[in-house]
């Protein structure tokens, strides 16, 4: 499999020249305007191709320099190389999801493929969460804060929910609930986290704190993650 990323892609690509190649192949004409706006916003700028052997995804990764190559864009070879995907040899990321084969439980040597919150989604959610819940921030009352979170977690579990995010959505839960606590203690002078003690499970579930667990639509049965 070929995992590959566009340098400056929208930088660099030559708007003229792949809207000729597209038109060679598109003639509705709200359809290539459409295109044309699409490539003034920026919407995509790498991608994965699958194939049956290393040597034929080696072939694509050299047709594909080849082709970008004339329209003026490369493939940076620090984003772009070949994974091994043969039971769960090596995974990949694609649209926020961290892409790999995992064993079944049920049925042992058979391979299933899964998907879950890559490594930099939950960075990035993290850091919103953290944003949020900073000591800087305690004059805030911690049911403002929870408004201003809710909407962010709502949305990040629709659109994580479809594949095998369980395990990562029961990871966000704890840490929204840690890092409330720990504003809370500080809004209250109070040493530590407070936690298991004071700002507890059903502190939260009063807050109304939206709960991601729960929420996943499991896209295979007896390959759980």
């Amino acid at each position: 499999m070929l995992e590959a990323d566009i340098r400056d892609c929208f930088g660099t690509i030559d708007h003229e020249a792949l809207m000729a190649q597209v038109a060679r192949r598109v003639v509705d004409r709200p359809m290539l305007k459409l295109i044309r706006a699409w490539l003034r916003m920026g919407v995509l700028e790498g991608g994965v191709t699958l194939s049956p052997t290393e040597q034929r995804a080696e072939q694509v990764r050299e047709l594909a320099a080849r082709v970008l190559e004339r329209l003026g864009m490369r493939l940076p070879p620090e984003k772009t190389g070949i994974v091994c995907h043969t039971r769960g040899g090596q995974g990949f990321d694609f649209l926020g999801f961290h892409h790999r084969k995992m064993e079944s439980w049920k049925w042992r040597g058979r391979y299933y493929l899964q998907r879950w919150p890559s490594a930099r989604a939950m960075r990035v959610l993290r850091d919103k969460v953290r944003a949020a819940t900073a000591r800087s921030r305690t004059e805030r009352p911690v049911s403002a804060v929870v408004a201003d979170l809710n909407p962010v977690l709502r949305g990040w579990a629709a659109y994580f929910r479809d594949g095998n995010s369980g395990r990562k959505f029961y990871v966000v839960d704890g840490y929204v609930h840690e890092r409330l606590a720990i504003f809370a203690s500080a809004k209250h002078r109070l040493t530590g986290r407070n936690w298991t003690t004071r700002f507890t499970y059903g502190w939260i579930t009063r807050l109304g704190v939206y709960r991601l667990t729960g929420n996943v639509h499991r896209a295979t049965a007896h390959a759980s993650r």
